[in-house]
């Protein structure tokens, strides 16, 4: 019997990644050990540690590793988290803050400037609304707490006012004292789900404003992807193939799940419905991996990326993934 090659995923435990953790989808050739952590800690150990075979990493976190030449990871075209990101703009309601251009000049907390969640956000206010980059001044720091820093190294791009909070303090605490006008943040703000008065998002109908922002660019923003370490994959050059099957694979019962109205899967009412609508309005494949089906959201982040000047360089499209993975076998 061919020995199986042990590998290591680490992954937030996902309804589209649960069948490879339980091992109801196998990675032909491969014992898995799949390993759940908070996305913070995730990120920072493979990027900093390269600690795992296979990583969810920060889309944006990869771009810049990989456009400085220190990548030690090498990407497959698994999407496992997208999110539409204009209801992830908290703002102080007592800030006089009606509309994207009056964040002209005012002070904006994110926990981390190369974040992948406000890379989007920065590239919407600006392709969108005019709001550049240099007309705000960002402030950098543990959300909800303190000591929080850049995962990667990171200087503040030429024009922008990037510098890092009071030590001790957290984004949040200073947004309710009004002295931030607002948090952008990939993780909801613990003060406005606590229904703290002064707290309210830039885009208060914010499903109508991103449907709309889909409808005209169908952009479904894609945050997290899937990689493997470049030396596994110089002594097993089957592995990222077998690895993206694997994920495609469990994303798809997933999506049939959602759909399973016999023994629900997913604890809300009407999610067979609600899919019905989301289908008809965004297409079957609306979580789309693939490099092809997902081609102009990763070049609009590529180009959001490098304009806010944190890629080292310019990259293309195709050498961000195993070469294996660009093109599928059709039968």
């Amino acid at each position: 019997m061919t020995k199986k090659l042990n590998i290591t995923i680490a992954c937030n435990d996902y309804d589209r990644t649960a069948p490879i953790k339980n091992g109801q989808v196998p990675v032909e050739g491969c014992e898995v050990t799949y390993l759940t952590y908070e996305a913070e800690e995730m990120f920072f150990r493979a990027l900093r540690y390269d600690e795992f075979d296979v990583a969810e990493l920060s889309f944006s976190g990869y771009l810049i590793t990989l456009s400085r030449g220190v990548s030690p990871y090498i990407a497959i075209p698994a999407f496992v988290s997208r999110f539409f990101r204009h209801s992830s703009i908290y703002i102080g309601t007592d800030r006089g803050i009606k509309e994207p251009s009056d964040l002209k000049g005012r002070l904006i907390g994110v926990p981390e400037y190369s974040q992948t969640a406000g890379v989007w956000m920065r590239g919407i206010l600006q392709d969108d609304y005019g709001v550049l980059a240099s007309d705000v001044k960002w402030r950098a720091g543990g959300l909800e707490e303190p000591g929080r820093d850049e995962r990667m190294p990171l200087k503040a791009p030429p024009g922008v006012d990037l510098q890092p909070i009071p030590p001790g303090e957290t984004l949040t605490r200073l947004l309710n004292e009004g002295k931030l006008d607002g948090v952008m943040t990939a993780r909801a703000l613990s003060s406005y789900v606590k229904g703290a008065s002064n707290i309210g998002r830039l885009f208060p109908n914010f499903q109508e404003v991103e449907r709309d922002y889909y409808r005209r660019t169908k952009i479904f923003p894609p945050m997290h992807l899937i990689a493997i370490r470049k030396s596994l994959v110089e002594m097993h050059p089957w592995l990222p193939a077998n690895l993206y099957k694997a994920f495609c694979q469990a994303k798809a019962i997933a999506l049939d799940n959602i759909r399973e109205v016999g023994w629900p899967h997913i604890t809300l009412p009407w999610v067979d419905a609600q899919a019905a609508q989301i289908s008809e309005f965004m297409g079957s494949d609306y979580w789309r991996y693939g490099v092809n089906e997902s081609a102009h959201e990763i070049e609009t982040l590529i180009r959001y990326t490098y304009d806010q000047g944190l890629l080292a360089r310019k990259l293309n499209i195709e050498e961000l993934f195993a070469p294996t993975t660009l093109v599928a076998s059709k039968i």
